[in-house]
C-alpha cells in the first residue's frame, strides 16, 4: 500500500489520540480558570485546546519524548504550550529542548512538518489569511515552526565545510601578510634605535 509524506502526520495524530482514549484523556482541555487580576504571572489566555490537532499531538510526543514519559504525564504542559503560543510555539519548545540553543532547520529535522518545508495541515488561503490574488496561484503554505527551511543536512554541510575552508584560506593568507608587515616593522624599528645610539 502506497502512502504520502502526509500519511506520517494522521498516523501522528492517530496514534496519540489512540493513547488519549485508551486513558479516559478527553479530547478537548478544560477551559483555563479565570485569571487573578493581582497575579502578574497568571495567565489570561483562554483559547480552547483541541487535542486531537496535528499541533497539539507534536507538542506533547516532543515532551513526552524528552522527559522519558508518557503522554498522560504532559498533557498539561501542551496544553499551556498551546494556549499561550500557539503553533509557533512547537519553534520555542524545540529551542526550550536544545538547551536554549537556536535550532537551524537545515540541519535539524523540523518536529511538525518532519522537514518537508510546508504546513502539513494543508490549509488554504482563506485559512491563512492570504492576499486575494495569491488564492489563485496554487503556492505553498510554508511551515509556521521551521518557516520553509529546506532540510538537507547532506548538502548544507558540504555546502559549510567549502565555505570554512575558503575562510581558512583567507585567514592564512592574511596572517602571512601581517607577519611580513610585523617583520618589516621590527626591523625599521631596530635600525632606528640603532641609529639613534
Amino acid at each position: 500500500m502506497p502512502t504520502t509524506v502526509f500519511d506520517q502526520f494522521t498516523r501522528r495524530v492517530t496514534d496519540v489520540t489512540t493513547r488519549l482514549a485508551a486513558q479516559d484523556i478527553p479530547f478537548t482541555a478544560p477551559t483555563a480558570p479565570t485569571a487573578d487580576p493581582t497575579d502578574p504571572w497568571a495567565s489570561s489566555y483562554a483559547v480552547p485546546i483541541d487535542r486531537s490537532t496535528l499541533a497539539w499531538c507534536t507538542a506533547v510526543q516532543m515532551l513526552a519524548d524528552h522527559h522519558d514519559t508518557g503522554i498522560d504525564r504532559q498533557v498539561l504542559a501542551a496544553d499551556a504550550l498551546l494556549r499561550e503560543l500557539g503553533v509557533r510555539g512547537l519553534a520555542q519548545l524545540h529551542s526550550d529542548l536544545h538547551h536554549g540553543a537556536p535550532v537551524d532547520y537545515r540541519f535539524t529535522r523540523c518536529p511538525y512538518c518532519s522537514g518537508i518545508g510546508e504546513d502539513p495541515t494543508r490549509p488554504d488561503c482563506q485559512d491563512v489569511g492570504c492576499a486575494p490574488w495569491l488564492e489563485f496561484a496554487g503556492h505553498d503554505h510554508l511551515c509556521p515552526v521551521c518557516h520553509g527551511d529546506d532540510y538537507q543536512p547532506d548538502w548544507f554541510a558540504e555546502e559549510q565545510m567549502t565555505e570554512l575552508e575558503e575562510l581558512l584560506a583567507d585567514a592564512i593568507e592574511k596572517r602571512e601578510e601581517h607577519a611580513s608587515l610585523r617583520y618589516r616593522i621590527r626591523t625599521r624599528l631596530r635600525r632606528r634605535q640603532r641609529a639613534c645610539l
